[in-house]
């Protein structure tokens, strides 16, 4: 966000009237709308998701194409085997965007000298701030679940069975590590004094959770004797790995790929209770790293 955008936007004139005589409760909930709002329109004129928006509507695409509801695996077949590609994909692809993107959102407003104009606005800073988040989350889920639904209706069309409770663990699941890691992201930007050390932050952020993916540096702890369970806490402390275990549940309900780990998930979560878990816990962590990065920016210095 900059000056001359804020100044050529018709949202930025419905800022300056968001502090006009209303009850307490619904001026707040108008300025976060306008704030949302703004992002989204700048999101939306911004190279980054048209290539982003694209990529998933390619990728679903793809999938078609090569015929990959016509194949079966473990029983899996039609749009289920589709949506069990996609979400892999989606948990390569939606964290680097995310984090890649956000992370210049406070940062580069500071840089850019747009918070004098912020503070002349007759907004919060709390408006602002989760505004900001929400109007992200919008543009980033968004083409996610656009690009699943667009897939749905075209196997229905070609009297493809639709599996709508799987469809409807995945558009979660995603929605959770959505919201993980732009919350992440937005902790690292309010925290960082710069762009490029928000950039750094948020690399080394992602280079330590696939570090701990698929527990790589967690051998250390096995041939050290540790415990089972203390092992695979430490790996479901990672909201990646709790997002990928879960989608690989839908895909095999014995988790057979992760081998004995599988039993202490198992026995101490249950299907159900993993599912939730692994929803809830990465939407938590965003939430939580979102909350931090609101209290080190409102005591920051904001020039």
């Amino acid at each position: 966000m900059s000056d001359p955008v804020l100044a050529r936007s018709p949202d930025a004139a419905l800022l300056a009237g968001a502090g006009a005589p209303a009850p307490i409760r619904l001026g707040r909930l108008r300025e976060l709308w306008l704030v949302a709002r703004l992002d989204v329109g700048e999101s939306l004129r911004a190279r980054w998701f048209t290539v982003y928006a694209g990529l998933f509507g390619a990728i679903v695409a793809l999938l078609f194409a090569f015929g990959l509801t016509e194949s079966r695996i473990l029983g899996f077949m039609g749009l289920s085997r589709l949506l069990v590609t996609y979400i892999q994909l989606c948990m390569a692809i939606l964290p680097v965007f995310v984090l890649i993107t956000t992370v210049r959102s406070v940062a580069g407003d500071r840089e850019a000298g747009v918070f004098e104009y912020l503070l002349a606005l007759p907004i919060s800073l709390s408006a602002w701030f989760w505004g900001k988040l929400i109007g992200r989350f919008l543009v980033i889920y968004l083409p996610v679940l656009l690009a699943m639904a667009a897939a749905a209706g075209w196997a229905t069309l070609r009297d493809i069975s639709v599996p709508w409770d799987m469809f409807a663990i995945y558009a979660a699941l995603l929605a959770a590590l959505a919201l993980c890691f732009l919350g992440i992201a937005m902790g690292i930007s309010a925290a960082a004094r710069s762009v490029d050390v928000a950039q750094g932050a948020a690399f080394l952020v992602w280079l330590a959770l696939i570090l701990v993916l698929d527990l790589v540096l967690l051998g250390v702890l096995i041939k050290g004797h540790a415990a089972p369970e203390l092992v695979i806490a430490i790996a479901l402390a990672n909201p990646l790995q709790a997002f990928r275990s879960a989608a690989l549940l839908l895909f095999d309900p014995q988790l057979v790929l992760l081998g004995p780990a599988a039993f202490v998930i198992l026995d101490a979560f249950g299907r159900d209770g993993f599912l939730a878990y692994a929803m809830a816990y990465p939407a938590l962590v965003g939430v939580v790293c979102a909350a931090a990065g609101y209290l080190r920016f409102r005591r920051g210095d904001l020039p």
